[in-house]
């Protein structure tokens, strides 16, 4: 009978230490978010740039820009990270971000080649990839 006992409480203990473990990785894996943003861009400089900026704020953990797509993935840490302070760094080296327009003075500071609202840079950097 006393054994019984005792291998119910290391079970009770054992179960015990397995829920707190079950729960602190949940919560351990949910402060790591992931969203995805548009922003405008046409090339290798535009992606390094756009990257950069946003890995350059608090609490981003990645960001990788498809030049394709024109989508910016990220991995953040919600509770640290501001997605509004991704965008204005985002903004303030010319690239527009889903609605939100980079201002003229920001915009005419990226390389000639980079110009993606220039219809002729857009055609010039097509033209590239069908080579």
């Amino acid at each position: 009978m006393e054994l019984i006992i005792k291998t119910k409480i290391k079970m009770k203990k054992i179960v015990s230490l397995l829920l707190f473990f079950a729960v602190s990785m949940a919560f351990a894996q949910s402060k790591n978010a992931r969203t995805s943003l548009v922003v405008d861009g046409v090339c290798g400089m535009c992606k390094e740039r756009i990257e950069k900026a946003s890995i350059k704020t608090k609490g981003v953990k990645s960001a990788i820009w498809n030049v394709e797509t024109h989508e910016l993935k990220l991995i953040y840490n919600a509770k640290k990270a501001d997605l509004g302070e991704v965008k204005q760094n985002i903004l303030a080296v010319g690239h527009d971000v889903n609605d939100l327009k980079a201002s003229d003075e920001a915009y005419n500071s990226v390389h000639a080649c980079c110009r993606y609202r220039d219809e002729a840079v857009k055609d010039d950097h097509k033209k590239e990839k069908d080579q």
